[in-house]
């Protein structure tokens, strides 16, 4: 009668191995960037929810600014979400822009990807949408308000500009440049 063995040899069990090796080294980078995407999309959501009250705000007042022109819009003025799991605030940074801004927060388990220099415990980063009250369309971008036009010198065609602390292209919506 003849033997027969059953089973793996060594090779194909070390084959196998390094096969899920590979694997493993590429998808846990492309998770990062998956998880950090998904903690930047808060920021987004809870700007598009602000747009609407700050877009009749300004057609009401001519500005952002609900008593006058060092009066920032606080939650209270503006119907809307301003902070959540991600985001450390959104608000109007600058009462003579027409811009809002979303700071992320450096709480425990949000990604390295959304703080300054990819390290836990860093200055979160920044991104903001820009009111156009010539077009009346907003448009988003990168970083803080600090590049963004003043109210008074916005004209058509004018959108949002690159400011500082930008979060890494990589993890924004192809919606915002």
């Amino acid at each position: 009668m003849k033997n027969i063995r059953k089973g793996f040899t060594l090779i194909e069990l070390m084959i196998v191995v390094a096969i899920i090796g590979i694997l493993a080294a590429v998808a846990i980078p492309a998770y990062g960037d998956y998880t950090a995407r998904a903690q930047a999309a808060e920021g987004f959501t809870l700007m598009d929810g602000l747009k609407t009250p700050l877009t009749e705000l300004y057609t009401s007042n001519g500005s952002f600014n609900v008593v006058s022109m060092t009066a920032v819009p606080t939650s209270s003025d503006v119907a809307g979400i301003t902070f959540g799991k991600y985001v450390a605030n959104l608000s109007v940074v600058d009462p003579l822009k027409t811009s809002i801004q979303v700071n992320f927060s450096n709480a425990a388990g949000i990604s390295s990807r959304l703080l300054t220099g990819n390290v836990t415990g860093g200055v979160p980063l920044s991104v903001h949408m820009m009111y156009n009250p010539v077009d009346g369309g907003w448009s988003c971008q990168n970083g803080d308000v600090t590049a963004d036009p003043l109210t008074s010198a916005v004209v058509a065609g004018d959108v949002a500009a690159l400011g500082a602390n930008p979060i890494p292209t990589a993890i924004l919506p192809k919606s915002c440049s």
